[in-house]
């Protein structure tokens, strides 16, 4: 409930400052757009023994809205709010057996970018960055070798007491990062956007007498997608 609250907050307040400028921007009019694309993303770091991890990349995707404001000639802020599955792929050898292992994180996630859109031809060059949070809403662990197929479901929690359950995946329940795009707009305001996406925070939590604590997880990606 709180995420909603503060997801539906955010989104006004945008909203609100956008008519703003939009009434008294010199530079420009503001516009709302919608977004989606596919993500190929991994998720890098260390594992509970400190061992670098092997994992391969999982094809997810993207969807949802943004606004530009305009706030210097060729330069916006570009806040936006997008559902986004992150993720990763592993292989490992148990008991003689190949173990293939889908790791599916559902995020509700807000970036907040500064573009430079300059004019190029008859449209304009994207170039942007800037920081992104995310909040975890879902998402299932899937492993499959041997003969056999097994899922979880995942639950967000910073925190793992020694009495919580034990059939299911734990990801801490926020995300956060930086992002980079590079595209293209054309006059018909249909856009090609290509994007990289480094996570700043660890996924993983923390368990409860645990004697092990060099694990250290994150969310690392590119893609491309496509707006209007």
């Amino acid at each position: 409930m709180k995420k909603r609250i503060i997801l539906m907050t955010m989104l006004i307040g945008a909203g609100m400052f956008a008519q703003a400028q939009q009434k008294t921007s010199p530079v420009g009019r503001t516009s709302f757009g919608i977004r989606a694309g596919v993500n190929f993303q991994n998720i890098t770091g260390k594992d509970e023994n400190g061992n670098k991890l092997e994992n391969d990349l999982l094809t997810g995707f993207n969807a949802g809205i943004n606004v530009e404001i305009p706030v210097a000639p060729q330069f916006y802020i570009q806040p936006g709010v997008l559902y986004t599955i992150k993720g990763a792929k592993s292989k490992d050898v148990i008991l003689g057996q190949n173990i293939n292992g889908t790791l599916s994180i559902a995020y509700v996630e807000v970036p907040l970018n500064f573009i430079f859109r300059p004019l190029l031809g008859s449209g304009h060059l994207l170039l942007g960055f800037g920081p992104y949070v995310a909040f975890g809403v879902g998402g299932k662990s899937k492993y499959e070798g041997g003969g056999s197929s097994m899922s979880e479901d995942i639950v967000f929690k910073k925190d793992v007491k020694a009495g919580d359950a034990g059939n299911v995946v734990y990801i801490k329940p926020m995300d956060a990062g930086a992002n980079m795009l590079f595209g293209y707009e054309f006059a018909n305001k249909v856009s090609f956007q290509l994007n990289a996406q480094l996570g700043l925070t660890e996924i993983n939590p923390t368990y409860e007498g645990s004697s092990v604590g060099q694990s250290s997880q994150k969310n690392t990606g590119f893609g491309f997608s496509i707006g209007y």
